[in-house]
């Protein structure tokens, strides 16, 4: 059976969302605001630089809890970026997906859980690896599904 890959984000249309652009404190609060253009933003501008190329995957597991990602969030990954060290990235090891922080180190390549109940995934020279793209946005959902208002 092969391996089932996701599909790219289709984005033939402006996703508007009502925008009152406020710099919230997440301190102290500020009764001074910087306030922005109210309006419309369109969060295809905002979440995506390269349509063709991005993605969303949810996200099973707890390894990356450390970065704010967590059981159950979806992530929007961009192909077209080159990987760099340090970047949070969806990984293809030995035909399994699984997503952790890039890190490269002496020409030696570890995949770092971002919870210290795992442990490093240490890519040898018998391993099969592949970046599938670099995460550039993670999606926390607060209220869980199917609450009513």
């Amino acid at each position: 059976m092969g391996m089932i890959l996701p599909l790219p984000l289709q984005a033939a249309r402006p996703v508007l969302v009502q925008a009152v652009l406020l710099r919230v404190p997440a301190g102290f609060p500020s009764p001074a605001q910087d306030s922005f253009d109210d309006g419309r933003i369109d969060l295809n501008d905002v979440l995506i630089r390269d349509v063709s190329s991005t993605f969303i995957l949810r996200v099973t597991g707890d390894s990356m809890e450390g970065v704010g990602i967590y059981d159950g969030d979806e992530v929007l990954v961009d192909r077209s970026l080159t990987p760099r060290d340090g970047d949070v990235v969806i990984a293809v090891v030995d035909g399994d997906f699984t997503i952790k922080t890039l890190q490269i180190h002496h020409q030696q390549v570890v995949l770092h859980p971002e919870n210290p109940a795992y442990p490093d995934v240490v890519v040898g020279g018998l391993s099969e690896l592949v970046v599938w793209g670099v995460v550039v946005h993670s999606i926390r959902h607060l209220r869980p599904a199917g609450r009513s208002a």
